[in-house]
């Protein structure tokens, strides 16, 4: 089968979806691979160690993907890469289809075979591929907010892990899933005090067990979260609801109670945002600022550490891109049923329920293979 790695153009976006090890593995297992020049240079790799690897060297990306049976990427297809999906061909990406009605429409009209990364899902209810990602911006997350809230950025003046004599700084996690564990522990290896709420009591109770005791949780409901922020100087939207756009914790009349300079980082920007207020922001252009309240919403946060993170997505992603690329879509999805659960459009069809719920459509939704 042909393989086409394109270099990703969403506005700073240097990870590449495969690393010259991940192609080396697919050339011997008798597969092309197309990768686009320039590609993997954000990431630390060259035309010259894909091509030691056994890819080809393509100039631009229309020929990657007129080429490619099977496109490997990180990040969704943006407005220009629409018309150069084929019918037919399989895009293994990062779609969040549920918060983009535009990019959801365009994939049906494309008649693509569009695999979703942050879809798949193992048979305990753990998602692969989104894992690594979720572990890189839930540290990332910590690292941005403490940045943030400097005052020269606008922030409150608080460092994190205070020093003696003065009270650390105080961090309010919402969601205990991967995100939210990362950046707990990143917040509590500063020093920081750390509240983490969420609505599942057994993960509470996995925090409780693994964090220091200045990590505290508490159960997630509006009341609660209405208390924490007023007393909080860095909040994390680490809420993740599977294909689904992010519920709205925090609304836009709870940011007249946070002190003034108080940061907001939301994680879930890529499924819409936990955050009323949320709305994407780049790495060029990260932060916005609403009743005195800075919200840092950048929507490919593991970007900005495109070598840790392309490694990282590469080893989890090989495996499921060899099955495609030894069987095809339908005979993999059928042999992994985890493989499977990441359909979600199919040749024109929508075959994922949480994308249609997203946008309130009727259509049927089809039976995966």
């Amino acid at each position: 089968m042909v393989i086409g790695v394109p270099k990703e153009i969403k506005n700073n976006e240097s990870r590449v979806g495969m690393t010259p090890s991940g192609v080396f593995e697919l050339v011997k297992n008798n597969h092309t691979v197309y990768v686009q020049s320039t590609a993997g240079e954000g990431s630390g790799f060259f035309d010259e160690d894909y091509s030691n690897a056994g890819a080809q060297i393509l100039p631009n990306i229309e020929e990657v993907y007129a080429k490619a049976d099977v496109i490997v990427k990180v990040k969704e297809p943006i407005a220009m890469e629409y018309g150069l999906i084929k019918e037919g061909q399989i895009v293994f990406t990062y779609f969040h289809f549920a918060s983009s009605g535009p990019l959801t429409k365009a994939m049906i009209n494309s008649k693509a075979i569009c695999i979703a990364y942050e879809t798949v899902e193992d048979e305990d209810g753990t998602l692969p591929l989104l894992t690594p990602m979720s572990e890189v911006a839930g540290r990332m997350a910590i690292q941005q907010g403490a940045k943030y809230l400097e005052k020269p950025v606008k922030g409150k003046g608080v460092l994190l892990g205070g020093v003696p004599g003065v009270q650390p700084g105080k961090v309010l996690v919402l969601g205990a899933g991967t995100v939210g564990i990362q950046a707990a522990k990143m917040a509590a290896g500063l020093g920081a005090h750390v509240t983490i709420m969420d609505i599942n009591m057994k993960r509470l109770r996995y925090v409780n067990d693994v964090m220091p005791n200045h990590v505290v949780t508490d159960f997630s409901n509006e009341l609660r979260i209405r208390k924490h922020i007023k007393t909080h100087d860095l909040i994390v939207g680490a809420v993740l609801l599977k294909g689904a756009k992010a519920p709205n914790l925090i609304t836009k009349d709870m940011l007249k109670d946070m002190h003034p300079g108080t940061v907001i980082v939301d994680v879930a920007v890529d499924q819409g945002g936990c955050i009323e207020t949320t709305k994407p922001t780049t790495h060029e252009d990260p932060v916005y600022i609403i009743d005195d309240v800075v919200h840092y919403c950048v929507a490919n946060m593991p970007g900005a550490v495109p070598y840790t993170s392309t490694i990282a997505l590469t080893n989890v992603t090989l495996p499921y891109v060899l099955k495609l690329a030894n069987n095809g879509w339908q005979s993999a999805c059928r042999m992994d049923k985890s493989l499977e659960k990441g359909l979600n459009i199919v040749e024109g069809e929508v075959v994922y329920k949480e994308i249609m719920d997203a946008f309130d459509w009727d259509a049927p939704v089809l039976e995966p293979v």
